[in-house]
């Protein structure tokens, strides 16, 4: 990741909530014979971990495809990012840019066992079923329970310790408060560029509620 000292973003906690707040990730492993290679999960933070401390699982033809446990890999997490149009920043000169959050997390995975797997797996499905009316939970009924131990050896669980991260978050901080404002402002507008994630993601950053 190109070194851009205003964006650098190396609070683990900071790097922990935005897991925690955008559970999909690219995983990328480089396999001797084979070269790089790349899939994506849904993964949680092992909350009570001291570090940044992952949880997810694979099929098992990306295990086998990522050699997973065999070497380190990287997983990168993406937050909100979008187009930000020079014509609302009210200066010039000007030119377009892109704002995002990303972070790069590295270490060597630990496959899990079966039963960890299927805690895994069960605590994935309820992340996600519990802000449900009625949430589909893995162990909804006895048939789905035993649905679930049956597929869930078709999958590797892992646990990654992070051993090391890049990580940025480019918010416009490098531009006076003024644009910053109209920045926010014409994110959260009708058109082909509203996006009301990343002007949320910029007044955290800027220290200001959206809208105010």
């Amino acid at each position: 990741m190109r070194h851009t000292p205003d964006y650098v973003l190396d609070d683990v906690e900071t790097v922990r909530a935005l897991v925690r707040e955008n559970p999909w990730g690219t995983i990328v492993s480089f396999v001797p014979g084979r070269g790089l290679v790349a899939s994506h999960y849904p993964l949680l933070l092992e909350e009570d971990a001291e570090g940044i401390v992952l949880v997810s699982h694979v099929g098992r033809p990306d295990e086998r495809l990522h050699e997973l446990g065999a070497h380190e890999l990287m997983v990168i997490v993406y937050g909100p990012q979008g187009y930000v149009s020079p014509g609302w920043y009210g200066t010039a000169p000007a030119v377009p840019t892109w704002n995002f959050a990303v972070a790069h997390l590295h270490g060597t995975p630990e496959i899990l066992s079966d039963d960890e797997n299927l805690q895994v797996l069960d605590r994935l499905v309820a992340h996600f079923e519990n802000v449900l009316p009625q949430p589909y939970l893995m162990r909804h009924t006895l048939e789905n329970a035993a649905y679930a131990e049956r597929i869930v050896h078709g999958t590797v669980g892992f646990r990654l310790r992070v051993e090391r991260f890049e990580a940025k978050e480019k918010m416009s901080q490098d531009k006076p408060a003024e644009v910053v404002d109209r920045v926010i402002d014409a994110l959260g507008e009708p058109g082909p560029y509203r996006n009301p994630a990343l002007a949320a993601r910029m007044s955290r950053v800027h220290g200001r509620e959206q809208g105010a």
